[in-house]
This record gives structure tokens, C-alpha cells and sequence, in this order.
């Protein structure tokens, strides 16, 4: 995944949407995740704080920056016989720790 911009998104006057914004968030998974949450932050940078652009953006940076660092977790109760997986940090610590 690069940082490359779409070019309709590029193209002088623009006006960015929730569409835009939503595009983007369709293919996050942690080993992309910060590298969208950068595409998003440069996408509504100029947006005024009320735009529903910017607000749906925001919340979608606090997501992607959790899921980048924090990983995910696989499975819920509900599916019987699918554990859940450790997010990236408990792995981490997992894998320094003395065996």
C-alpha cells in the first residue's frame, strides 16, 4: 500500500466527501493501518471542524492509529470454536518474554 493519492482526489477543487473519506477506510487492517490514517489526516486538512468529512475523518484516525499499534483481535464469543487472537502488543511482550 503506498501513500499514492487517488488522482479525482488531487484534482484542483476537489470537494472532499464522506465517500472520500470512506474509501479509504474500506481496506484497513493493521499492517496498513497508519499509512491510511496519513491519507485520511492530508485528505481533510483543510476541512473546517463542523464538515462531516472531517468529523467521520478524525474518528477514523483514533481508530486506525488503536489498530496500527494495537493490532485486532479475531473472533467474538459468539462464534464457538474461534479463539481470539492477542493484538500485536501482547504478542510482542509475549515474544520477550524468557522461555
Amino acid at each position: 500500500m503506498s501513500q499514492a493519492e487517488h488522482p479525482e482526489r488531487q484534482r484542483p477543487g476537489h470537494e472532499v466527501t464522506l465517500a472520500d473519506v470512506r474509501q479509504l477506510m474500506g481496506a484497513s487492517t493493521p499492517h496498513f493501518a497508519l499509512q491510511l490514517r496519513n491519507r485520511i489526516a492530508k485528505l481533510i486538512r483543510g476541512l473546517p471542524a463542523d464538515h462531516p468529512a472531517r468529523i467521520e475523518g478524525e474518528r477514523e484516525i483514533a481508530r486506525l492509529t488503536a489498530l496500527g499499534y494495537d493490532g485486532e483481535l479475531r473472533g467474538r464469543a459468539a462464534e464457538p470454536g474461534l479463539a481470539t487472537l492477542p493484538s500485536v502488543t501482547d504478542g510482542a511482550r509475549a515474544a520477550d518474554a524468557p522461555h
